[in-house]
């Protein structure tokens, strides 16, 4: 948020670097110019009925655990049609995806 107040500063720049819709980074600036949002250093005075909002960091992405080969698993999908799907071993992600969308008529669940 600070980054888009700094003198020259693009405000669609910040928000594709950032990933976040440049409406988001709009709002931010105004609830900073009207004292509803703080940015910098130094803690805005709190009232008791005001949202707050906390510190968060990102972790970077985790890469998915496979199982130790040799090892049996089981999933079991059961979908609202009452159709049951039940896969036993290693199966990789985009064979599940593709069963998936075709037990469901490629309609998001």
């Amino acid at each position: 948020m600070e980054e888009s107040l700094a003198p020259g500063a693009s405000v669609v720049e910040v928000a594709r670097r950032h990933d976040v819709h440049r409406n988001l980074v709009t709002a931010w600036r105004r609830q900073v110019r009207t004292g509803v949002l703080a940015c910098g250093p130094e803690p805005m005075p709190q009232r008791s009925d005001e949202v707050c909002f906390a510190a968060v960091s990102i972790a970077p992405d985790r890469q998915p655990s496979t199982a130790p080969a040799g090892s049996c698993g089981a999933i079991e999908i059961e979908f609202a049609a009452r159709a049951r799907m039940r896969i036993t071993g290693a199966v990789d992600a985009a064979t599940l995806s593709a069963v998936v969308a075709a037990l469901t008529d490629g309609r998001p669940r």
